[in-house]
């Protein structure tokens, strides 16, 4: 793998500057969110449950900050809906200071109504994150059962207890906010590695 010449006199600088703690060669490379105390949001979106977590990056285990899912009644119309996920991820926000978002990518839906449906609510919750400044990168939901479960057909009860276990949780998450929490995790796994392979920045 090749450095830039940037890179190399960075190299050179901490080479004959005095010793300081280890340094990964490509810190400053433009790689987004390589910091180890990196806070990452994931969002599952769907109009009537979205799901969301927020971990932190921390040495053994992620700390996970918080999570759930915004669940929006049958009997709501959509346009309510929408504003509440958008005005609940904006409170989360403000609570937590995230400085990443990876969310689902986007799914072939036999229904186009149903495709339609889920637009909205992708879109209402990247609006909200968007505007706070965040990045936002998108995961698709067999990279993340890879990167989980080591299988991209993975249930979802399978995925749920992989998260239990991988963050420690007392209990399993419901099955949204497990997916939000894969999101996260799967997005965290891959900044340990020089490339985003399992993200794609939208």
């Amino acid at each position: 793998m090749g450095i830039t010449p940037q890179q190399f006199k960075q190299l050179q600088s901490r080479l004959s500057g005095p010793r300081r703690g280890a340094e990964p060669l490509l810190a400053s490379s433009g790689v987004a969110g390589a910091r180890a105390s990196e806070t990452i949001l994931g969002i599952d979106p769907s109009l009537r449950g979205t799901g969301y977590g927020i971990i932190k990056q921390a040495k053994p285990v992620p700390q996970t900050l918080t999570y759930g899912t915004i669940v929006c009644p049958a009997g709501w119309a959509r346009s309510r809906c929408l504003a509440k996920i958008a005005q609940t991820l904006r409170d989360l926000l403000k609570q937590y200071h995230p400085g990443v978002c990876a969310i689902e990518g986007l799914f072939f839906a036999q229904n186009l109504q149903t495709a339609l449906i889920m637009g909205e609510a992708r879109g209402a919750a990247m609006a909200a994150i968007a505007e706070a400044g965040l990045e936002i990168y998108e995961v698709s939901p067999r990279k993340v059962k890879q990167a989980i479960v080591g299988y991209g057909a993975a249930q979802k009860l399978a995925v749920a207890k992989m998260v239990q276990r991988m963050l420690q949780l007392s209990e399993t998450p419901d099955p949204d906010a497990a997916d939000a929490l894969a999101l996260a995790l799967a997005h965290s796994q891959g900044q340990g590695r020089y490339s985003l392979s399992l993200a794609k920045k939208i």
